[in-house]
């Protein structure tokens, strides 16, 4: 065991802790990346404000990226020096979701309480969402990383582990958006500004963002939507539908928030479907009339972390970012140092940050 410094949550909704942990050395298909950055997600916000539940003390952070400075005795495919993006999506390789290329789903459970870190003290110490990386060091499995081109900053790099693949994948891989369709995405912040990235590299006719901040919708602009409406107006869906000219092919929910679900069927065409991205609070419910979505043919989807596989995903990604064809550097409106944490979660949620990003 070595120690190294995290960001502990002891007690939900309460200020993360600056403090020595013990880290173990990788075993079997394993591997030790010494963190360079590691963005901020809601979803790490989410886990430490209780919404989801979860075991405590925990180290949260899924969005990271760094250097391979261990390998575990069978880990094939990763060496020592390798430049990787840390995600938390671990897959088994060999279960039914894994084997038919539906990695997000491995039905191989998996338990933080007992992975590779603990207290200074040798206590337990929960390793959240199978990576904790609010920390210098993680060790994960090898089928959580993958290898980085020269090129790209780890600031940006680390972007890749969540919010860039599940907006962008997100419409191409559950919503399969085609060129020429019509996409809504609803809330433009770091994974909705990428399912507008998305629905653009797929061709979309009109992309319509849609958001209760007006600053937010000047950058949603930015990054590819043709059109922008103010979600706090009476009726949103039917400002959409006149930009559009009809209903959307797609609706992309990318907030947490069930009221919004109970909107979004309202600016989908006949035959769109509903693309659910967003998770809100556990217990919190939408309801639906399920004769209007039978009777237009539209559907809701599903999609976690954009179903993507990320061996083959994320260089698709990384190769877009290089030809100048993807923004990764402009989702970043801060970066800061892990002593700065608590700070940088207070500056994400007033919502102005795409991404906040931790460096070390």
């Amino acid at each position: 065991m070595s120690q190294i410094k995290a960001a502990v949550c002891h007690e939900f909704g309460q200020p993360f802790t600056i403090q020595d942990i013990e880290i173990r050395s990788p075993i079997d298909s394993e591997v030790e990346v010494t963190l360079a950055a590691c963005a901020i997600c809601h979803s790490d916000i989410s886990y430490a404000d209780g919404i989801w539940g979860g075991s405590l003390p925990a180290v949260y952070g899924h969005e990271a990226a760094g250097t391979v400075t261990a390998v575990g005795p069978n880990t094939n495919g990763v060496n020592l020096g390798d430049k990787v993006v840390v995600t938390l999506i671990r897959s088994c390789g060999t279960c039914p979701s894994c084997a038919s290329a539906r990695p997000t789903n491995c039905e191989e459970g998996y338990d933080g309480d007992h992975g590779p870190i603990k207290t200074a003290e040798g206590g337990k110490l929960h390793q959240a969402m199978a990576c904790g990386g609010f920390a210098e060091k993680v060790v994960v499995d090898a089928s959580q990383v993958v290898t980085l081109p020269d090129g790209i900053s780890m600031e940006a790099a680390s972007l890749l582990a969540c919010g860039v693949i599940t907006g962008i994948g997100a419409v191409v891989n559950a919503a399969k958006v085609r060129p020429g369709q019509d996409v809504v995405v609803i809330g433009a912040g770091g994974v909705g500004l990428n399912a507008i990235q998305g629905a653009a590299i797929a061709g979309a006719r009109r992309i319509v963002a849609v958001d209760m901040e007006p600053s937010k919708l000047d950058v949603a602009k930015e990054f590819g939507a043709t059109d922008a409406v103010l979600a706090s107006t009476e009726a949103p869906w039917r400002e959409a539908k006149k930009l559009i000219g009809r209903g959307a092919d797609a609706v992309l929910v990318t907030v947490g928030v069930a009221p919004v679900y109970d909107q979004a069927p309202r600016y989908l065409a006949k035959g769109g479907n509903i693309v659910m991205v967003g998770m809100p609070a556990s217990g919190a419910a939408s309801s639906y009339e399920a004769a209007n979505f039978a009777a237009a043919g539209q559907g809701m989807i599903g999609s976690k972390m954009g179903d993507v596989v990320i061996k083959r995903d994320i260089p698709w990604i990384v190769d877009l970012y290089k030809q100048g064809r993807l923004k990764l550097d402009e989702l970043i409106s801060g970066t800061w140092s892990l002593e700065q944490i608590n700070e940088a979660i207070e500056d994400t949620k007033t919502g102005a940050a795409k991404r906040n990003v931790i460096v070390f």
